[in-house]
């Protein structure tokens, strides 16, 4: 019934998200708001882009894009959880992004040996 809900393994390896965002392979965002950033930091090298501003940001259409986006690069979403950062893929690939991935909470983040600049 709540389907939407379910959380499953990341198609791609944590581990190999982490190899490719420390190469600059792949682009890493943490769509999580300011104040869970400020209680908990991020993962090093993430593009901060709360969820509610993320169709405008991403969208290279719009006067408020990030700069650091790029529509061919990988992209990696991160939340708390995994449940907002699957909502993320959804709007980024209906903006255009085609090799995007959801890589769950910051929490799965670090355990998979991620590093996390503090709060």
């Amino acid at each position: 019934m709540f389907g939407f809900m379910r959380q499953s393994a990341p198609a791609l390896p944590l581990t190999e998200a982490i190899s490719q965002v420390a190469s600059g392979e792949m682009i890493l965002v943490d769509i999580r708001d300011h104040n869970e950033l400020t209680q908990t930091g991020k993962a090093d090298g993430a593009l901060h882009i709360p969820l509610m501003r993320l169709s405008m940001v991403a969208d290279p259409r719009h006067p408020d894009f990030h700069p650091d986006l790029d529509l061919t690069k990988p992209i990696g979403l991160y939340c708390a959880s995994g449940a907002r950062s699957a909502m993320a893929v959804n709007v980024m690939r209906k903006l255009g992004y085609e090799n995007v991935h959801n890589l769950g909470g910051l929490s799965h983040w670090v355990a998979a040996g991620g590093c996390c600049v503090p709060k």
